[in-house]
């Protein structure tokens, strides 16, 4: 696959963020905020608004009063207002359902274009979003894990070829990593696509789908990852430090895979590495490679392959019904 700079006349930059439904807000908050240390930046309603240590961007976080937890929307920032209204010239050709947000909607946020990719998951492109104060270097103001920033999902489709296809023909993203059974001829079995410059902004798995299997959140340094676990087994969430600490094959990366109260799964991820150059060779991994996952490691519990989050139809009143897998969703070595 080409890795060429996209031509396309719109200009997608970066995961910008995610909002998650949870079934107790104050619950999810002290979760969220007073142990993981993610920023509040603003209560609106029956949505929390957060952001990380690095953000300029009012939140990079969403977490949203439901009867059950979930996904209710990915949004991914554009480089210009322009390029909403190209996109949804896309979104129309596509026929999918497509509609509007205008500011206040979503807190801090301008117009944006909302719509559901032909997966089934629910898509927010903005551009416009208030400013807010970085608090980088305000150090003796940092808490909990010190997250930096949102990274990327990672989520679980039928049919990864198709999935890939949309992402890269039609929105522009670039794929960093792959996984390939030994077929002939052979079959992507998961792919890691970015726009940013590090390895993905999403990762593509095969699963029953459209599911959010989790979002990744970055942190400077290894040691972070490791306070996260003690924190949170301090205070006594020990049951919810899902996989890990260990390093992926894949994108190189330390992690530590959480769930937080409702079950949704979050990552925590660093030491990954750039790709500033649109001529890089997409790294293959054979899919009989336990290594791709799990380079070291305790081997992942069976419950992190078969759980993921369901996501809200385009109304938001129920989830997109399932669709089973195109090819096995894991391979024979589950415990690795």
């Amino acid at each position: 696959m080409s890795q060429a700079t996209s031509h396309l006349p719109f200009n997608i930059l970066k995961t910008g963020h995610v909002e998650l439904r949870v079934t107790d807000l104050e619950r999810a908050r002290e979760f969220y905020v007073d142990l993981l240390g993610f920023i509040e930046t603003e209560r609106r309603g029956d949505r929390l608004y957060l952001r990380c240590i690095e953000d300029w961007e009012h939140h990079s976080l969403i977490l949203r009063q439901g009867e059950s937890p979930g996904l209710s929307h990915i949004a991914y920032r554009a480089e210009s207002a322009a390029d909403l209204d190209t996109l949804f010239q896309v979104v129309r050709d596509h026929n999918l359902s497509a509609r509007w947000t205008e500011r206040g909607e979503e807190a801090g946020q301008g117009r944006a274009l909302r719509f559901t990719d032909p997966m089934g998951f629910p898509i927010e492109i903005y551009h416009e979003i208030d400013r807010v104060e970085r608090q980088l270097q305000r150090f003796h103001l940092h808490r909990g894990a010190h997250i930096m920033r949102v990274d990327h999902v990672n989520l679980h489709v039928p049919d990864v070829t198709f999935a890939e296809s949309w992402y890269t023909n039609m929105l522009g993203f670039r794929r960093s990593e792959y996984t390939e059974t030994e077929d002939d001829p052979p079959r992507v079995w998961a792919t890691w696509l970015h726009r940013k410059q590090n390895v993905h902004d999403v990762a593509l798995m095969t699963g029953p789908g459209p599911r959010l299997h989790h979002v990744g959140f970055w942190t400077q340094e290894t040691g972070n990852v490791l306070r996260a676990a003690d924190i949170l087994s301090a205070a006594g969430y020990e049951a919810n430090l899902e996989r890990g600490p260990g390093r992926h094959g894949i994108s190189n990366a330390m992690f530590l895979y959480l769930r937080d109260p409702d079950g949704n799964r979050i990552e925590l991820y660093t030491n990954d590495y750039l790709i500033p150059d649109p001529d890089f060779e997409p790294i293959r991994w054979n899919l009989n490679d336990p290594r791709r996952q799990t380079y070291w490691g305790a081997p992942a519990p069976q419950r992190w392959f078969d759980e993921a989050a369901l996501v809200e139809t385009f109304s938001g009143d129920e989830f997109v019904e399932l669709t089973a897998p195109n090819m096995a969703d894991r391979p024979a070595f589950v415990g690795h």
